[in-house]
């Protein structure tokens, strides 16, 4: 699940979030861990600008510090950037930040990236927007380096060119999956020849048989090998029969019946689904968390 209360745009946040902070974060990432949940996700954004702020809102905490945060007060579930925008940052920096947080969390990092979409956070940083996807095509080949086995990794590219410089500690993992997010025939492309799995953006249940497919035509045109993970982000989700408005794409019911609906994802060959629940506060929300986890997920 992608946590509350570190982003509040206005298309998901609930009400109670925006008095929500540490330790609510706290609070719901434990539910999660409890409950057997993959993964917290947390988001990516350095500065909104006045435009947008009235619908993104300008809370967005920052991925690194957030989930290394929580991988103190949790103990198995993954942690993921979805999506650190790699981009606006040199990979050695990226690197170093989150081969960190691999080794203080014992190896549970998953390094989710995209290309970003907020173009005065480019230009105040001094990164050429309309470049951004050729800039993250190089920032994941440059990563792939710097988080690998080797101490003194080694780049050379048209953008960044490295060698010769230390970095310790290594990842704990032996190799970081990095998820590539977006639904762009460019990110769909991007995921399939270089990530080792694929977050979509929003996309409805009808369009991912069609990307899924693709991704595997990518793939097998270009001989890549090796596990892929695809995701999906679900409809919103209550377990139980609300006694409140939670909007009319918000799947309800019983167990059973939203294992049922959500069984057809990995139908389609999904085969991760990041969910969010509709809540009123923290404690309706990690009481659906426990629900999720002990009611609806063995029947998955």
């Amino acid at each position: 699940m992608q946590l509350p209360v570190q982003s509040q745009s206005t298309l998901y946040a609930e009400p109670w979030e925006a008095e929500a902070g540490p330790e609510d974060l706290l609070h719901i990432a434990r539910a999660a861990d409890r409950s057997g949940f993959a993964y917290l996700a947390s988001c990516d954004h350095v500065g909104i600008p006045r435009r947008l702020a009235a619908a993104m809102s300008t809370i967005w905490y920052d991925p690194v510090a957030t989930l290394s945060f929580l991988a103190a007060a949790t103990e198995r579930v993954r942690l993921l950037s979805h999506v650190a925008v790699v981009g606006l940052r040199h990979p050695l920096l990226t690197a170093k930040q989150y081969a960190t947080l691999d080794h203080l969390s014992g190896g549970r990092l998953v390094l989710g990236v995209g290309a970003g979409h907020v173009q005065e956070e480019f230009e105040a940083l001094g990164v050429d927007f309309r470049q951004r996807g050729a800039v993250l095509d190089e920032c994941l080949d440059a990563l792939r380096a710097a988080l690998g086995s080797d101490e003194f990794p080694e780049h050379h590219g048209k953008l960044y060119d490295f060698e010769g410089l230390g970095q310790r500690p290594r990842p704990a993992q032996d190799r970081v999956p990095l998820w590539v997010g977006g639904s762009s025939p460019a990110a769909v492309r991007r995921a399939a020849l270089k990530g080792d799995g694929w977050l979509p953006q929003g996309d409805p249940r009808n369009r991912l048989p069609a990307q899924i497919a693709r991704i595997r035509e990518l793939r097998e045109e270009a001989g890549v090998q090796g596990a892929f993970t695809v995701g999906a982000i679900t409809e919103p989700l209550y377990v139980g029969s609300p006694r409140w408005y939670v909007g009319r794409r918000t799947l309800t019911g019983t167990p059973q019946e939203l294992a049922e609906s959500l069984r057809a994802y990995r139908a389609m060959g999904v085969h991760q689904i990041q969910v969010r629940f509709r809540s009123r506060s923290r404690t309706e929300l990690t009481d659906q968390i426990a629900a999720f986890g002990a009611e609806v997920a063995p029947h998955l």
